[in-house]
């Protein structure tokens, strides 16, 4: 291992010494690489469910509408859209002249093509929860399309912005049975699916007839990193041009190389523990609140993120609508103990605690930490870490299938609205196999409030429910709260034009290399 690590340096030392103007050189500066913690579980949108299955598969397929990074929802497929008076439909408008990979023109019988199988109960969409109200999509003519609700929705245009309701070619999906996925990916993107070596990458290539105007590079890659330490070598050999989710304490280091910018971004993830609720001893809340005194979230924030982060004070980030400020949870393992005691475990208990590596800023350590400070109030866990792409299979089964007990995931509220970090995790009807609410939680009072939240479309009233459902949730502590994520990335000196998206994804849309 030694030898082939001397190799390697003395191959980058040796690189100044060919021409920049060599075809080598030429061709490399026409392919982007881009290390990435986690691959995508799937790039069919309707089985897409995480952050890196958005950052690669918005560079393919493409949503109606484009929350840019300030927040602000803009056109993309759909150019325009209006609400009938009522709040009962919504009619877009849609781009023209725009073509699938293939050839196959988008258009509005496109649309509802795409939309009807996301909303079909046998294609167990994951976030079919994003479009659940609509009851209808009617084709207007070959650029209008019509939706019709149920009732009154406040945040559909937010959630058109989804990048899992992402466009597929109608001819792509010839053949494919029913509720069935496939890895034809075929969108309207600025780039092209070449190749997916699952475990490995993903490999992308220019479309030069991308309605948008075609990418300066010819090819993308990203390729799978877990772990951070290899990440960080790829970074600063040259091997990858930009590096996600860099490790807090490499941060410093990196930056005051000249050849690397580390960029710290904003983001709308809070990371927490969630706790299987249906199943002892969990399904006590004096257990769960517990577990949240006995942790110190200023600690991890202080030690292991160095700074980047804060304690979550709601189950979503302040930057979110509808947030309202409930906590944090104190430290406080004496009444961590008293409360243990009164819910029948004065000398703690054992639980398996899973946890993904590679996934969120320092996720594998972070457990380690909670694991050393649950042991000091008495409860004993085995952690067991898993790949991400099997892991969230693993955690999302319907309750009698169900094996986890305690479990670490992070939340982006992507469309900015409390509907998609509330209602998605913690309505029971979301459990699986309808959605994501993998605690199992269920709370008459809270459904309530959720619902009328998201059906309700005056703003004020609606930020008084998300209050009081939020205070109800807090309460009842289906997680373990820890903390609203922050980003740092970091990319070569001579790639110009990434986007560090809020969203927690890396767009390479208008990127170079000089």
């Amino acid at each position: 291992m030694k030898k082939i690590f001397l190799i390697a340096i003395a191959l980058v030392a040796l690189v100044p010494l060919f021409s920049l103007f060599s075809p080598a050189a030429e061709a490399a500066k026409q392919e982007l690489v881009i290390a990435i913690g986690a691959q995508p579980e799937a790039l069919d949108p309707i089985a897409m469910a995480s952050a890196p299955a958005a950052t690669v598969g918005q560079h393919i397929h493409q949503s109606l509408i484009y929350m840019s990074p300030d927040g602000t929802l803009k056109p993309s497929l759909a150019e325009s859209w209006e609400s009938a008076p009522d709040g009962l439909s919504w009619t877009l408008r849609l781009r023209k002249g725009v073509k699938f990979h293939d050839g196959t023109p988008f258009n509005a019988q496109a649309v509802k093509m795409n939309l009807d199988r996301f909303l079909d109960p046998g294609s167990k969409a994951p976030y079919r929860f994003l479009i659940s109200e609509v009851s209808g999509i009617q084709v207007v003519d070959d650029y209008t399309v019509r939706l019709t609700l149920n009732r009154p929705f406040a945040p559909i245009t937010s959630n058109l912005s989804h990048s899992f309701i992402g466009m597929l070619s109608p001819k792509s999906l010839e053949g494919l049975e029913k509720g069935k996925t496939t890895e034809n990916i075929v969108g309207t993107g600025p780039f092209k699916l070449v190749r997916w070596t699952r475990g490995e990458q993903v490999i992308l290539e220019r479309n030069r007839d991308y309605w948008g105007g075609a990418p300066k590079i010819e090819k993308l890659t990203f390729k799978f990193v877990p772990e951070d330490a290899a990440r960080m070598v790829m970074l600063e050999t040259g091997e990858a041009h930009a590096a996600m989710r860099v490790p807090p304490a490499d941060a410093k280091r990196l930056d005051a190389n000249p050849n690397i910018k580390v960029v710290k971004a904003s983001s709308v993830r809070v990371i927490y523990i969630g706790f299987n609720t249906q199943v002892e001893p969990f399904n006590n809340p004096k257990v769960r609140q517990a577990m949240n005194y006995a942790v110190n979230k200023e600690a991890i924030i202080n030690t292991i993120l160095a700074g980047v982060g804060k304690p979550s004070t709601a189950p979503v980030v302040p930057a979110v609508f509808g947030y309202s400020k409930v906590g944090p949870y104190e430290y406080n393992p004496q009444l961590a103990r008293k409360l243990l005691a009164e819910a029948g475990y004065p000398n703690g208990f054992k639980a398996v605690f899973h946890h993904p590596t590679g996934r969120y800023l320092m996720d594998a350590t972070i457990a380690e930490a909670v694991q050393a400070m649950l042991r000091e109030v008495g409860v004993q866990l085995e952690l067991q870490t898993m790949e991400w792409s099997a892991y969230l299979g693993f955690v999302r089964k319907p309750p009698a299938e169900a094996k986890h007990q305690m479990y670490m995931l992070g939340w982006g509220c992507v469309t900015l609205d409390a509907d998609y970090g509330l209602f998605s995790l913690l309505h029971s009807t979301q459990i699986p196999p309808a959605g994501w609410g993998v605690s199992f939680y269920k709370n008459e009072k809270a459904d309530q409030l959720l619902q009328s939240a998201r059906t309700t479309p005056d703003r004020p009233a609606r930020n008084g429910l998300y209050a009081e459902a939020i205070k109800v949730i807090w309460n009842d502590a289906p997680w373990l709260y820890l903390h609203d994520e922050g980003q740092i990335n970091a990319v070569r000196s001579n790639v110009k034009g990434l986007i560090h998206h809020p969203l927690e994804n890396i767009l390479a849309w208008d990127a170079s290399i000089e």
